[in-house]
């Protein structure tokens, strides 16, 4: 039978219709899978842990459901002051005295007194420590030395490092380095020392001072 112009174009699309369905179940798995589960049910696979119903996966055996502890920003350091018995500043200030005392220790000159070496150590070091170290000054031995070779030393002190510690009272390992003036020419010399002080806060004194391999705590 002939097809009047109108229902050949109604066919036409019809076909058309029929041919953009049947590409879209074929080339989009979305679709074909919808479609799919319209018929027939969904198979479980055998020995599968159901997922939850927002879609996640279940947790294994034992597996914490709590929130991984954010780890610290790479780089960073630890509060090591957290771990001592005195803040950043009192360390600070123990240092300070622990290097001005070590280079009073071995700073003098032969035109000097006791009385005037032993003023060095003022708010430095102990009145018992300042009394030893004057006594070693003015022993008779010594003090011909120093007059007999005009010596004048001058020193400097390095910190190396902490040997012991407590909330009052600190062990510093230093090296004191000294130049040496006499009448014979200029020498120079290192020393090995552990300087123990006494204190807290902003308030420390030396009070006791040591060849480093003689032990001090």
């Amino acid at each position: 039978m002939d097809l009047s112009p109108a229902q050949r174009v109604l066919a036409f699309l019809g076909v058309v219709v029929v041919l953009g369905g049947m590409g879209a179940y074929l080339l989009i798995p979305g679709v074909r899978s919808a479609l799919g589960q319209g018929h027939r049910p969904a198979a479980a696979t055998p020995g599968a842990p159901a997922a939850s119903a927002a879609g996640t996966s279940p947790s294994a055996p034992g597996a914490s459901s709590a929130p991984d502890t954010p780890a610290p920003p790479a780089g960073s350091a630890p509060d090591i002051y957290q771990w001592l018995p005195f803040s950043q500043a009192d360390l600070a200030k123990a240092a300070s005295v622990t290097e001005a005392f070590g280079s009073a220790y071995d700073t003098f000159s032969y035109r000097e007194n006791t009385a005037a070496y032993a003023a060095r150590f003022r708010g430095l070091a102990t009145t018992e420590l300042s009394s030893t170290l004057a006594r070693a000054y003015s022993t008779p031995g010594v003090a011909s030395q120093r007059t007999g070779q005009q010596q004048v030393s001058s020193a400097r002190t390095v910190i190396n490092s902490i040997r012991t510690f407590s909330p009052g009272s600190l062990t510093f390992v230093v090296t004191i380095i000294q130049t040496m003036h006499t009448k014979h020419g200029t020498s120079r010399n290192t020393g090995h020392y552990a300087v123990t002080l006494t204190g807290s806060g902003q308030s420390w004194l030396a009070n006791d001072i040591e060849l480093a391999s003689a032990g001090n705590s």
